[in-house]
């Protein structure tokens, strides 16, 4: 009686290449309603572009480069600083909870500026620096050069002032930078904070802007919101999809919530379109 072997050999799948993401090759198009939009992967791998070198406003998102500046610069966090008449919004009259006179941290300011987008909160940060507001904005522009942010330039700490200007890939190299820095991706992240400003008077609680933050289907590791009526919404994030880190940045949105629309469209797309 003969014996018959059958040698079964199975050919599995081959492995990504260490520079490609397994959202490389994406099919379709996640249909955003941000004018400027890009996606990268954690190499810096291109995932989905939308007028990607478009300059426009930025806003609030300003306050990342604000922070950067702080924090390279070693100044005190602990040292106290006075809310001043200068640090008023006169631009877009928007109002504050942090009255003249009103005292916090150094760290406290930048948590304020960062979490909540605190526009007196910047304004301090940036009147304080040494040598003043003018070396501050001076260094901003700087430390924007030095990450090869070619096509951005600052002209106020908060991002009131519409002459803050970026693209989508410059952003994206902005979020890159200031995820090296743990106190800003604490920050961003931080849902709640209480502080107390003013002695006479109980503590304040501030929140997040970004709304992302509360919802479980997202893993945030840095955000940064922003909107004045030249920008329109802004949202810039890392975050991890399905085991990867991806950045994602979305400019000129109109509609309060579209930010937040286009970013469940660019997961849903993405996980839709990734190998199993």
């Amino acid at each position: 009686m003969k014996t018959i072997c059958v040698i079964l050999i199975l050919f599995a799948a081959p492995p990504l290449a260490a520079n490609t993401s397994k959202f490389s090759a994406l099919e379709g198009n996640p249909g955003l309603r941000s004018a400027s939009a890009i996606v990268l992967d954690s190499r810096g791998n291109l995932i989905y572009g939308k007028d990607i070198d478009t300059v426009r406003p930025i806003a609030s998102i300003t306050k990342l480069m604000t922070a950067m500046v702080i924090l390279d610069a070693g100044l005190n966090l602990d040292e106290d600083i006075v809310i001043a008449n200068e640090d008023r919004d006169f631009i877009r009259l928007t109002n504050s909870r942090l009255s003249v006179g009103a005292t916090l941290k150094r760290r406290e300011l930048l948590l304020l500026a960062l979490m909540s987008s605190e526009n007196r909160a910047a304004a301090a940060l940036g009147r304080t620096f040494p040598g003043g507001l003018d070396h501050f904005i001076a260094a901003m522009n700087t430390k924007a050069a030095s990450l090869g942010m070619q096509n951005s330039r600052f002209a106020d700490p908060a991002g009131l002032d519409a002459d803050n200007v970026s693209t989508a890939s410059d952003l994206a190299r902005m979020l890159t930078a200031a995820q090296r820095y743990p106190m800003i991706t604490e920050s961003t992240t931080t849902l709640h904070r209480d502080v107390q400003p003013y002695v006479s008077r109980g503590p304040l609680t501030f929140s997040n802007t970004n709304r992302l933050l509360k919802n479980e289907n997202w893993a945030i590791e840095l955000g940064k919101t922003g909107y004045i009526n030249e920008a329109g919404r802004c949202l810039v994030m890392k975050t991890n999809i399905d085991g990867e880190e991806i950045s994602i940045v979305l400019l000129n949105s109109f509609g309060k919530l579209t930010p937040y629309g286009d970013s469940n469209r660019l997961r849903k797309w993405m996980l839709a379109n990734s190998p199993t």
